[in-house]
């Protein structure tokens, strides 16, 4: 099982980025799939989910409206566009199996992956 997470960078407040996560060893297709963040010096936090169809998705209240989550299961990816993103946005994005639960959802099996690091400057 690997989910490997793709495309940070450093951009200006207001600009956007459109993460990838690559999965294998699995089929994504039977599986929700989150991200999470991971600022400095703070704990770990869930961002956004998605269920294993796309019908249902979840957002944490600072990112919704300025993030997108979706899937494309015949090419094992799941993305998260970033939209007018702000310095509280800088990151080390991961991507994971996830079990949906109501008003949140919940890192499931798997590593966590290197992640990829989003800078935004203010």
């Amino acid at each position: 099982v690997q989910l490997q997470a793709s495309g940070g960078g450093m951009v200006q407040a207001g600009g956007s980025l459109r993460l990838s996560c690559a999965t294998s060893g699995f089929r994504l297709d039977d599986y929700a799939i989150g991200w999470f963040r991971q600022a400095p010096g703070k704990e770990r936090e869930v961002v956004s989910c998605i269920s294993e169809s796309g019908l249902s998705t979840y957002y944490e209240d600072s990112v919704r409206g300025r993030f997108g989550i979706s899937r494309e299961n015949t090419r094992n990816m799941v993305y998260l566009q970033m939209d007018n993103l702000k310095p509280e946005d800088t990151a080390v994005y991961y991507c994971a199996v996830v079990k949906l639960r109501v008003g949140t959802c919940l890192k499931d099996f798997g590593s966590w992956g290197q992640g990829t690091l989003v800078t935004v400057s203010s």
